[in-house]
């Protein structure tokens, strides 16, 4: 890994605000994303140690390309945010935790999840960036624990990786992995 340009750090810093602000604010609990760091890969990062859920992201430069990033959650925490945004309280949060197998209903607050992931980037490309890209939610899957994610790209193509510590309410803090092409150069 190398280190990023200042303009590939601070985009992954204003998508990674912008999404937990929005998110925050859509589940009616904190959703803390802090401290990240951010270098220049040729990989893409695997999550470490337990399954996590991909939140796909499409970025489209004007009249260009789309290329592949994501979000990477745990899936404790994904389902937490998942729950959150159906208002489930916080007693049925605990419970869906633990559970490896996901609902109908979960399943498709992820999905909504990952449609917020996507609006937020997009808005952070636009608002705080200046950049005319646009971002779209991909939807979302499940990776295995020390799997990298499945993601339309070319081995040894630059990406911008930013892992930071995140936390969803009073649950414990993770590791949350973003995967971002470089745009706007």
């Amino acid at each position: 890994m190398t280190t990023c340009t200042e303009e590939q750090t601070r985009m992954a810093e204003e998508i990674l605000a912008r999404i937990s602000s929005d998110l925050s604010m859509i589940t009616d609990r904190e959703f803390k994303i802090e401290d990240p760091q951010t270098e220049l890969a040729e990989k893409r990062s695997a999550g470490r140690n337990k399954i996590h859920i991909s939140f796909k992201l499409g970025f489209q430069e004007k009249g260009g390309e789309v290329k592949h990033g994501c979000i990477l959650v745990p899936l404790p925490d994904a389902i937490s945010l998942a729950c959150y945004l159906m208002m489930v309280p916080d007693e049925g949060v605990l419970g869906k935790r633990a559970e490896s197998k996901l609902d109908e209903s979960t399943k498709d607050a992820m999905v909504e999840v990952a449609n917020f992931i996507g609006g937020a980037a997009d808005a952070a490309m636009r608002e705080a960036l200046g950049l005319t890209v646009k971002v779209r939610s991909e939807g979302c899957q499940g990776v295995r624990p020390d799997v990298r994610p499945a993601l339309v790209y070319t081995e040894g193509d630059p990406l911008v990786i930013s892992t930071a510590h995140a936390s969803v309410h009073e649950y414990p803090t993770f590791d949350l992995v973003a995967i971002i092409p470089p745009m706007g150069e």
